[in-house]
């Protein structure tokens, strides 16, 4: 158990975040008690009220900085790039990377997003939105300019950002494909779904043609 000197300053703050972070993705939320993060630092149960007021506030702080973190970091990302093609690779090939090495703080900002309370919660939604609308924007700019062919903005938003977070469920440091050609495949993936031309049209059903008339009349004296 990690232990650490005083139960003031923010090294200790930081390690109730790791701590909390940690047992948070292991047990989930609810099953987590003050007591339990306390004793994970090192420190006693009475001095955690020196750094967080509640486990809500915990969860809260952790969830909303992480979403924060990925904003600042995407308007980092995005920096210099014009066409919408380069501000959607840039895009999906921070988001991959991203999400990569933070699959604690995706998976509980996904997963417990129902444990937040109703104030809390809509922080945070705001601050999700906010995100998306960075990627419905690039759609929408790429398809005014004709790079991109997308039927509905909202659903093509959604639909890439669940293609691109799912890697969280399955990717482990050091498989099979190194992390470029991991961010290469889902480049591929994502700019060949908005390509004009990717979307196929509806064919219209083929109408059997009318018989003829001699036809009709051999059908009606059947």
């Amino acid at each position: 158990m990690a232990r650490t000197i005083g139960s003031h300053g923010p090294k200790t703050m930081e390690a109730i975040r790791k701590a909390g972070l940690r047992l948070i993705f292991e047990h989930g939320y609810a099953a987590m008690s003050l007591r339990q993060l306390a004793a994970e630092v090192g420190i006693q149960s009475g001095s955690l009220y020196n750094h967080i007021s509640t486990k809500q506030e915990l969860l809260f702080e952790l969830v909303r900085d992480h979403i924060n973190e990925l904003l600042r970091q995407l308007d980092r990302a995005l920096q210099g790039k014009q066409r919408p093609v380069d501000k959607l690779r840039a895009f999906t090939a921070f988001h991959v990377t991203y999400h990569m090495t933070r699959k604690r703080e995706v998976f509980i900002a996904n997963s417990e997003l129902r444990s937040l309370e109703p104030k809390n919660y809509e922080e945070i939604v705001a601050l999700r939105g906010a995100y998306e609308q960075r990627l419905a924007e690039i759609l929408s700019q790429g398809v005014a300019k004709g790079e991109f062919e997308v039927v509905d903005i909202q659903v093509a938003t959604f639909a890439i950002l669940a293609l691109l977070t799912g890697l969280t469920t399955w990717y482990r440091p050091g498989g099979r494909l190194t992390k470029e050609a991991i961010v290469a495949a889902h480049e591929k993936l994502v700019l060949s779904s908005v390509a004009p031309g990717a979307t196929p049209s509806r064919a219209q059903p083929k109408r059997s043609p009318s018989p003829s008339t001699a036809t009709r009349g051999r059908l009606e004296r059947r």
